[in-house]
C-alpha cells in the first residue's frame, strides 16, 4: 500500500534540501571570513583601500552594533529573541514557495553565523569598515551582508510582486 504521508515527507525534504545548502554555504562562508580575520588580524585597523578598512571590533548588540548593552540580562534576552526569530524564519521558509525559501535561507544563513558567535564568543566579530573620507558606516561582517541582502530582497518582493 502506498503511504501518502511518507511520499509527501520525502517531497518536502527534497524540496528544502537545496535551501539547506544555501544556508550552510552562507554560514560556512561567514565562519571562514571571521576565522581568517581573527587569525590574521588583531584589533588594529588595516587599510585595504581608500573606502574599505578591516577594523576588528566585537559587537555585543544586534546588527551593526545596535542595542548594545553591558547587562548580561539584556544580552541573554536579545539572544533569546534572535533564536526565536531564527526558528520562526526556519518554519516560514519550510512552508514557503521557492522565491521566499531562497530569501529566508539567505537571512537564516547569516543569522546563524552571528548566533554562533554570540553563543561561542559572547560577541560577534565585525571587521568590514566602509568609509568615505571621515564618514564611516557601521562596522559589519559577511553575515550582516547576507542578512541585509535577504531583508532587502524580501521587501522588494513584497513591493514589486503582486499577490494573487
Amino acid at each position: 500500500m502506498i503511504d501518502l504521508k511518507e511520499i509527501k515527507k520525502k517531497i518536502v525534504v527534497k524540496k528544502n534540501i537545496y535551501f539547506l545548502f544555501v544556508v550552510l554555504t552562507i554560514f560556512f562562508l561567514d565562519r571562514y571570513t571571521k576565522l581568517f580575520i581573527l587569525k590574521n588580524f588583531n584589533e588594529n585597523t588595516y587599510y585595504f583601500n581608500d573606502y574599505i578598512n578591516f577594523d576588528l571590533t566585537w559587537n555585543i548588540g544586534v546588527g551593526f552594533g545596535l542595542l548594545s548593552f553591558n547587562s548580561s540580562f539584556m544580552y541573554n534576552l536579545i539572544t533569546f529573541v534572535i533564536i526565536s526569530v531564527i526558528l520562526i524564519l526556519i518554519y516560514t521558509a519550510i512552508i514557503s514557495e521557492n522565491l521566499e525559501k531562497l530569501i529566508f535561507s539567505i537571512i537564516i544563513g547569516g543569522a546563524l553565523g552571528n548566533l554562533y558567535d554570540r553563543l561561542i564568543y559572547k560577541a560577534v566579530p565585525d571587521f568590514i569598515d566602509l568609509h568615505y573620507n571621515n564618514f564611516h558606516w557601521f562596522v559589519f561582517n559577511v553575515a550582516d551582508i547576507f542578512i541585509s541582502i535577504g531583508i532587502m530582497a524580501y521587501l522588494m518582493k513584497e513591493i514589486l510582486i503582486k499577490k494573487k
